[in-house]
């Protein structure tokens, strides 16, 4: 997978802060049949959550919600200390990541337990043509 020399393996990421100052971690692991990503959501429920695929094959994760405003709304308390909050800031974050071209974009699986979610993107493991094509050299034009 390396493209050369100057490889640089964070290129495929193209969104590394959160909206607001908050960011969501995330891992990327690649077995022989897909790309496996887990990214931390504390707190945030399935519908906080939307997973899609946009142009290029971008794969774009957004969590939405975890607002504290509405936390402090909720609770008749007074916060001291508030150091365990998922996400500081509005409590969003946005992670998009440039994919392979060999995935199968129409089979992407996403499901969030426990505080990770998780996506799997399975790879297109059926042979492609090869992009190299051999010019044969005649003596005339």
């Amino acid at each position: 997978m390396a493209d050369g020399i100057f490889w640089y393996p964070f290129r495929r990421f193209r969104e590394w802060s959160g909206v607001g100052g908050s960011m969501a971690l995330i891992d990327w692991m690649e077995s022989p049949n897909a790309h496996i990503f887990k990214v931390n959501v504390p707190g945030y429920n399935r519908e906080d959550i939307k997973v899609q695929i946009e142009e290029g094959n971008v794969l774009s994760i957004k969590g939405e919600g975890l607002r504290r405003e509405e936390k402090e709304k909720k609770e008749d308390l007074v916060w001291h200390v508030a150091e365990r909050e998922a996400f500081p800031g509005k409590g969003e974050f946005l992670r998009r990541i440039e994919l392979p071209e060999n995935v199968k974009i129409d089979q992407v699986k996403a499901y969030v337990e426990n505080g990770l979610l998780t996506v799997i993107v399975p790879k297109d493991t059926s042979p492609k043509s090869s992009k190299v094509r051999n010019i044969n050299i005649a003596s005339k034009l």
